[in-house]
This record gives C-alpha cells, structure tokens and sequence, in this order.
C-alpha cells in the first residue's frame, strides 16, 4: 500500500525495498528552481504491484501532452487497431453524362487523417466514377460532430498555430497551409501548400539578420483575412530554408478552396457555392473514402503529439450517431469501470492534453501504462510512443546516451508544464514504467532531470521487489 503524502513530505522510500529518489534528479531540479513539491514520479517494473520510485504520485496534475497515452491506449482497447473512419460523397441531384444536376455533398466522420493526398486521389476516383461538372453546390455536412463553437485564439492568443487547429468532422489536411521559405539574395520567396483556390498569398517580408535560427520564425508575421493571407516581418535568409504549418482559415472556407483547386486540376468544374447542410431524403450515396486504420493513427498522435488528430480521435470514442465531448468523457469513464481502474482525480476536456483543466495523477498514469503493457495490443501502443534519441518529439533527446533507442516515452509541454511518460528497458533486461510531471512555473528547466531519471532507470541492471 502506498504511504500518504503527508506521512513522508519527501517520499523516497515508499515501501521495503524501494529505491532511494536519485540525488542527482534532486539535485538538478533544486538547479532549475523545481521544488519537489512541484513533481510527480513514479517508476515501477512492468508486472509489479510496489513502484520502485514514488513522489507525489497520488496529486492529481496537468499531464499536458501525456494525456494523449489514456486517449489512445483507450482507443486501441475500445476500437480496435484496424479501426477506420469514412468520408462520404452523395449525389443530390441527377448524374448523367458527367453532368450533375444539383449538389455534391460530402459527408464527414471525423477522420483524423485526411490528408491533401488522400483527398485528391478520392476526388480522381469520383472522376473516373463518371463525374465532372457540378451545377450545384458543394454542400459540407459536419453534423456528426456536436461541438460549441472553437475558437482558436482561446488558448494562448495564437490562432494561426497548427497545434490550435479546433476539431471538425469533416477534418481536412489539418487545417493547415504549410509555408515553404525560400531565400534567394535579396529576395524571399514562399510556396503555399496546399494550393488554395481563390486564396492569395501577399509576400511582404524583407531579409533580416540571423540571430541564431531556433527562433526564426519568430519575425514572420501571419494576418489571415477575407480572401488573402499577409505574410509580413522579416527573415533571416542566414537561416536557410525552412517551413512552417499554419492554421488560416475557417475549416469550410479551407476545405472548398482546396476542393476548387483540386477539383479543377482533375478537370472539373463547379458552377455553385459552398455551403452547410445535409443531403436530402432523395440523395444516392455516390463514394465512401476509408481512413488510414487506427494503429497507424496512433503513431502520428503519439510520435508527433498531433494535437487536433487526438481530440478527433477522443470525439471517435464516444461517438453513436453523433459524437459530443460529453459522450467522449463518459465513454472514458465507462472503459475505465470495466477495465477495473479507478481514477476519481482523472479531469478531461479533450483529450490531447493541450488544456489547462485535464488532470491525472502520475501513480494512475503509470497504472494505465502498467495496464497496457498486459494487453493483447500492447505492441501497437508501445510503437506509437517516440524512440528516445531517435525520432518524435525525442528526436534529439539523450541521442549519444546509453538510454538512446531503450525507451518508448510520449512528452508533453505546456507553459509551466513539462511532463514524460512510457517505457524505458534497462540495461539488465527488464521493462519500467516511468512517469515525471512537472507543474511549475520554471517547468521548462525540468528537462536535465527527468533525463537523468532515465538514465538511471536505463542503467539498473536487477530488478525491483
């Protein structure tokens, strides 16, 4: 049984046999300004009831990014890893000879990948299906998403932010134009993709000295508006090229400039507007469009901590004719009944972990990691999970360390928030559960430590008991 908080302020040692809280984690977070007070640990062998290392771990916290585990892991358990979303195309009007005499619905589910590829190869299929004028409209159905309305600044007043992207049902591409830098001399051009038709790009940006390229993007900016986008600042043509995804417009103006431009290229044409609604009694089903399946999802979720794809994939879990976050919540809370875990603190609003309300605490995130690993599917989350020092989000994290390749850890990074959670294999050939949050305003310096912390579960060669 774990000891209360309050009967060891410390806690490094929480049962016979436990280890000592490392000196040197200590250490480094007294360094970065980090009380312990402001930490959550948990380090436990896979298979074993005692952790090895608890600290906090029964405070419920903001795991930021690490949330994105619960939601995934709960997918693959509730869906099932071949799990795939649709896209519907209905034909509200007569089709004949190439000539539809009325609208094109599309119809979405909330599919978390629907990229600019994928799009256009279904448009060429409903091409080579016999259509290619449309004398009517394009209508976009979102009904099966219930949400309030998103607003993108919300979070940190930075609406133009990829990771800000609001779920729609009907998802395409992210959301996102990705802008490609390109100095040549005096000059800066700037590819758009995907293109946008009847959308313009106005380039004003002007060279500027480079004062160091982590930051380069920090001069560029982003004002969206009507039918054009203003890029304006500077950039450092030092740097090199570089690209960024950003979000610019709304999810239906996005989806119909694409569409148009596609549309067009393919050698169609669309006579009508764009609009909201939902086919008529009398519309045939014309092309279904199946989503990439859910164990290649994960990977992206997890591996690149997409934030929109998660909480489009949170919608998924509780969706019945129609998905909601409330249905999503209560679905969580129902997998979690039946599974036999109990989190009482567990807080969630979407998902993805990009909030300030979702909390859960370390000891029951390890629970579910711990959980997880005894699963017929534990394989295909573990492989969703970055590769320590090898690529995701820790890509460049202890790559010339013996911890490099030796752990499937997910991060999360929120201001004041830095969190890590996962498996690390240890040198002696056994799996560890690790768990480190961190809720505090010098967060951001925490990172030596929860390295050190792998590090040294990395190098145990026995095992806990």
């Amino acid at each position: 049984m774990r000891l209360p908080i309050l009967l060891l302020p410390l806690l490094f040692v929480t049962a016979a046999g436990a280890a000592t809280f490392p000196r040197e984690v200590r250490q480094s977070l007294q360094q970065a300004g980090i009380p312990l007070a402001a930490v959550a640990v948990e380090v436990r062998e896979v298979g074993k009831l005692a952790p090895l290392v608890s600290l906090n771990a029964e405070r419920a916290m903001n795991p930021a990014s690490t949330m994105k585990l619960l939601t995934t892991y709960a997918a693959l358990d509730i869906l099932g890893p071949a799990y795939t979303w649709k896209t519907e195309a209905w034909l509200d009007g007569e089709l004949k000879d190439g000539v539809l005499q009325g609208d094109l619905v599309l119809k979405g589910y909330g599919d978390p990948k629907f990229t600019i590829e994928q799009f256009w190869l279904w448009l060429a299929e409903l091409r080579a299906r016999g259509l290619r004028e449309i004398r009517g409209d394009l209508v976009l159905d979102r009904s099966f998403f219930e949400l309030p309305p998103h607003d993108p600044a919300a979070f940190d007043n930075d609406p133009v932010r990829a990771y800000n992207v609001g779920p729609d049902a009907l998802l395409l591409n992210f959301n996102t134009l990705r802008l490609r830098y390109l100095p040549d001399g005096d000059k800066l051009n700037v590819i758009a993709e995907p293109p946008l038709e009847g959308i313009r790009l106005d380039n004003r940006l002007t060279p500027q000295p480079a004062g160091g390229c982590d930051g380069w993007d920090d001069g560029v900016i982003v004002q969206p508006g009507g039918d054009s986008v203003v890029l304006q600042g500077g950039y450092p043509g030092e740097c090199g090229e570089r690209e960024h995804s950003l979000s610019v417009m709304p999810h239906t103006r996005y989806v119909e400039a694409v569409f148009r431009a596609l549309w067009k290229e393919l050698g169609g044409t669309l006579r009508g507007k764009q609009r909201e609604g939902v086919a008529s009694a009398n519309a045939q089903l014309f092309s279904t469009h199946r989503s990439e399946p859910l164990s290649s999802v994960i990977r992206d979720i997890n591996k690149f901590s997409n934030n929109v794809m998660a909480r489009q994939l949170f919608l998924t879990l509780g969706a019945n004719g129609s998905a909601s976050i409330a249905r999503s919540t209560q679905a969580v809370s129902d997998w979690l009944s039946m599974r036999r875990l109990d989190f009482p603190e567990l807080v969630l609003e979407n998902g993805a972990g990009l909030s300030r309300k979702e909390r859960i605490s370390a000891a029951h995130l390890s629970q579910l990691l711990q959980h997880a690993a005894a699963h017929p599917y534990s394989a295909e989350l573990e492989s969703s999970l970055p590769i320590l020092g090898v690529d995701g989000s820790v890509k460049k994290r202890l790559k010339e360390s013996p911890a490099a390749s030796h752990a499937h850890l997910k991060t999360g990074t929120l201001e004041g928030v830095k969190t890590i959670a996962g498996y690390v294999r240890s040198q002696g050939g056994r799996e560890w559960v690790v768990v480190f949050f961190i809720n505090h305003p010098n967060a951001k310096r925490g990172q030596a430590a929860q390295d050190m912390l792998i590090e040294w579960v990395q190098a145990r060669q026995g095992a806990s008991h």
